[in-house]
């Protein structure tokens, strides 16, 4: 089963990745002023990930393929890593649509 994972950035923004069950980063967020935006954010993934429609599918200047997840308003709330193929973004895009729904929360920014 896949986890969201919350940190702290270098300037004190929350982020979140969703990471797969072999503890891959699939998904990354933006940056967040507060810790209660963060957790939406989160909310926002499970329940976005399960429409197609919402994935945006790219490719960067260098060829490689990524993906985009956005909310209902059109806002990014998530980015992918980047791939070599549009197979392998297809294989990552199927991955958070499995992982997302069910995942766990750990937040790593409580001492």
């Amino acid at each position: 089963m896949g986890k969201f994972i919350i940190t702290k950035r270098s300037n004190d923004d929350f982020q979140f990745n969703l990471k797969a069950a072999n503890g891959q980063v699939i998904l990354t967020s933006q940056g967040y002023n507060s810790k209660s935006g963060c957790e939406n954010g989160i909310e926002s993934v499970k329940k976005n990930s399960q429409d197609d429609s919402k994935f945006e599918r790219k490719k960067a200047k260098d060829e490689r393929c990524y993906f985009t997840l956005k909310a209902s308003n059109g806002q990014i709330i998530g980015t992918s890593q980047m791939y070599e193929s549009e197979n392998g973004m297809e294989n990552g895009i199927e991955s958070v649509q499995n992982n997302a729904p069910n995942a766990s929360v750990e937040d790593e920014t409580k001492p």
